[in-house]
């Protein structure tokens, strides 16, 4: 499939270049030192990646430990209520730690074992990255650092419990708004100065080369799995992929699997309060080109060019930048990016748990408010959402925020 002149069937061969670039998005803005630690992680993935021992050994642990495949799962009363369109969701909640971290998670950390590294290290925004990356870490037996904002602290008690129950140490980051963007820059000042015994694992598909292309190849067992299982179950391929995007793991994962196919792809954004800045983290929909956490990417900015503040309900969205190849996706037209907002986003949350009782992250309610929304406009078809985590960390908050409905 050839979309704005970039061959699909090829795609994964020529995107990133050798130097980190979606076209002109992604690289490596970082001092020269951790250049060559980038350079390094670079080196090792590369000779791992095409190593027959470590594929295996990625394998058995997803087949025994994290429990893949997930399964897809039909929403068949909520689709009847919307309509005769039929929505369907990927179930990465039923992966181990009840989300689509621990993909990337092992692929990491077995990639820091291979280095000989000591440590991990992480930033973490609803925690789910956090928990997958501490019980990687105690699978493999390495010391691990998460750090994460004092707002998120609160707003995901549950998943911090379980970090320290796994053995991690969780840094408050209490500077600035103390939520996603704070903790990583807070995770990047202690890499820069631990990196010859540790390694940075990134949460998502960002930061300086080679992470967005590394977290989106371990990410795309999702999209490889959710492709496979849809055709086995109809025949055919959904018309529409719906994930939501933060910094964007568990959409690029998702929506790899379908990127030669001609199926539409929608990356659902957090509207959050509104459009004024400040009430949002929908840097696709809003932002502009700019250079944050060593990559360059479009992001939300204030007016000194600086990131912008922002908000979301679901503290893993609340972030004001996107992945570099979203970015790139972004400005070919092959993914469609758009907004959903808080009270959508709640709205789906209870509707999902009460019609097919399955309580969603409130990251993948997003995704699921947005495929209800899209189901009422198309007539017919079918719909598969990325169901990227499950909502034990948010029911606390979610009902002292906004009532039992």
């Amino acid at each position: 499939m050839i979309f704005n002149n970039v061959d699909f069937e090829t795609y994964f061969k020529h995107y990133p270049d050798q130097n980190g670039y979606f076209g002109k998005y992604g690289g490596a803005y970082i001092s020269d030192e951790l250049k060559n630690a980038m350079r390094e992680i670079d080196e090792a993935y590369f000779t791992i990646c095409k190593s027959a021992k470590f594929i295996n050994e990625l394998r058995r642990i997803r087949r025994d430990f994290q429990g893949r495949p997930t399964p897809i799962t039909h929403l068949e009363r909520l689709s009847n209520s919307l309509g005769n369109v039929q929505l369907y969701v990927k179930r990465e909640d039923l992966n181990h730690t009840g989300a689509h971290k621990l993909n990337h998670c092992m692929g990491e950390v077995l990639l820091a074992k291979f280095m000989g590294k000591k440590k991990v290290i992480a930033e973490t925004g609803a925690g789910q990255h956090g928990v997958a990356l501490a019980t990687a870490a105690a699978y493999f037996g390495m010391e691990c650092d998460i750090y994460m904002g004092t707002v998120d602290i609160a707003k995901q008690a549950p998943n911090v419990a379980r970090m320290k129950i796994l053995g991690a140490n969780v840094v408050e980051v209490t500077h600035g708004l103390a939520t996603l963007k704070e903790a990583v820059d807070a995770a990047f000042e202690a890499y820069a100065r631990e990196y010859k015994d540790a390694i940075y694992c990134i949460g998502s598909v960002l930061g300086p080369h080679p992470f967005p292309m590394m977290v989106r190849d371990f990410q795309s067992i999702v999209g490889i799995e959710a492709r496979a299982q849809f055709l086995e179950m109809t025949g055919e391929l959904p018309d529409a992929v719906v994930a939501c995007v933060g910094g964007g793991s568990n959409s690029m994962g998702m929506f790899s699997g379908f990127l030669n196919d001609p199926v539409d792809i929608y990356g659902v954004e957090p509207l959050g309060r509104g459009t004024a800045l400040g009430d949002h983290a929908a840097s696709l929909t809003y932002g502009t080109e700019g250079i944050m956490h060593g990559f360059n990417s479009i992001m939300l900015k204030d007016e000194n060019g600086d990131p912008a503040p922002v908000y979301s309900v679901a503290s893993g969205l609340d972030y004001p930048s996107s992945g570099p190849e979203h970015a790139f996706l972004h400005d070919l037209g092959r993914v469609k990016y758009d907004v959903i907002s808080d009270d959508e986003t709640v709205d789906a949350f209870y509707t999902l748990s009460r019609m097919e009782g399955i309580i969603p992250a409130i990251e993948s309610a997003h995704a699921v408010a947005y495929g209800m929304k899209l189901a009422k406009t198309m007539g017919r078809g079918s719909v598969l959402m990325c169901l990227s985590g499950r909502g034990d960390k948010d029911m606390d908050f979610i009902i002292e925020q906004y009532g039992m409905r």
